[in-house]
């Protein structure tokens, strides 16, 4: 088992632009800061991506989610927004993106999650990322966000002192790097409007998540990834999992909370039908049942798949090839004190990616 866990400041890159201490850490300890990175500008990626579910299966309500991009990729920006209906047998989603050249550092992204708004706007979007002590506001006004129909949106996630997942992974490849922080578990209130119907967050049972990055990457990369928070016993529960990113002989980002207790994982494996090749997207049967397994025997689960968020951007030299799975997970997962806490249809997502850029 490797794990190597940071507790203590300290700064993100040597002066050879590569990472001083490969690891993961309950907090943000390391201090990141763009003009220490020794990439051309147009190599630096830098985004924002908040994910929050409702599960209706509990009151008899609609399920639904949506998604937020705010993104500085170099020599492109994405900022996009979905809104996804995850009932089965009627899931359905959309998702616009506004595509921008050469941002490279216009949208300043903030070099901690602990400080400073994100804001974009244009003709078309409106969308703003607001942080303030023991919360995070999500306004969007999208016009003509599907068929001359806009989208408004005005969430507040509250936010607590508690653990969260942060990562440093670095590449084999010199000068390279990915610094991320996932932060489960934030109770979502505030509504969606859009076609004439409100979508509503209830903050006692529906959560959010933001995953923030920063980094420079290889050019050609696939990952996988998953995520997901219910209220099971009374408690607030919530997951993170993912492998493929990166050189992470250090640490995998795998991990559970409980009341905002971090409990680390090992190895995560998937189990996506006919996925032999993490490079091949088509064979994949992402809407068949997977069978999800950790190495250490804590998380154990079968995820069955409700809506195939399928996305492919081919422009020749930026080539991004999507599927975010969402559906409903069950199986156990176990804490570091032994407890086993059992999951029974939580409604989460898991992904696997493809990027050239």
């Amino acid at each position: 088992m490797r794990n190597h866990e940071i507790k203590e400041k300290t700064v993100l890159l040597n002066s050879s632009g590569n990472l001083t201490e490969p690891g993961w850490a309950r907090r943000q300890f390391w201090e990141y800061n763009r003009t220490k990175i020794q990439a051309p500008a147009y190599r630096i990626k830098e985004w924002d991506y908040y994910i929050i579910i409702h599960d209706g299966k509990r009151d008899g309500s609609e399920s639904f989610a949506a998604a937020f991009t705010l993104s500085d990729d170099g020599y492109v920006g994405l900022q996009s927004v979905s809104l996804l209906h995850l009932d089965e047998g009627n899931a359905y989603e959309h998702t616009e993106t506004v595509l921008n050249v050469f941002p490279m550092g216009k949208m300043k992204m903030p070099s901690s999650i602990r400080e400073g708004d994100v804001i974009y706007k244009d003709k078309r979007l409106d969308l703003s990322y607001l942080k303030k002590e023991g919360e995070r506001r999500i306004k969007c006004d999208f016009k003509d966000f599907k068929k001359g129909k806009d989208l408004k949106a005005d969430i507040v996630l509250k936010e607590a002192d508690e653990d969260s997942m942060t990562i440093a992974t670095p590449w084999d490849a010199d000068k390279r790097f990915y610094y991320n922080t996932k932060v489960n578990c934030m109770p979502a209130s505030g509504s969606i409007e859009y076609d004439g119907k409100s979508y509503t967050f209830d903050p006692e049972y529906d959560y959010g998540t933001l995953d923030w990055g920063r980094g420079v990457w290889t050019y050609d990369n696939t990952w996988y990834w998953g995520n997901g928070n219910a209220k099971i016993d009374g408690r607030r529960f919530g997951f993170n999992i993912g492998y493929g990113f990166g050189n992470t002989k250090a640490a995998s980002e795998n991990i559970l909370f409980v009341d905002g207790v971090a409990h680390k994982l090992d190895d995560v494996d998937f189990g996506i039908p006919n996925d032999p090749d993490p490079k091949a997207m088509e064979g994949p049967e992402y809407m068949k049942e997977w069978k999800m397994s950790s190495s250490d025997g804590r998380f154990e689960m079968t995820f069955k798949p409700v809506l195939d968020r399928a996305a492919k951007l081919d422009f020749k030299f930026i080539i991004s090839d999507q599927h975010q799975v969402f559906g409903r997970m069950s199986g156990k997962a176990v804490l570091d004190n032994g407890e086993v806490i059992e999951l029974q249809d939580v409604l989460c997502f898991a992904e696997k990616v493809h990027n050239k850029y």
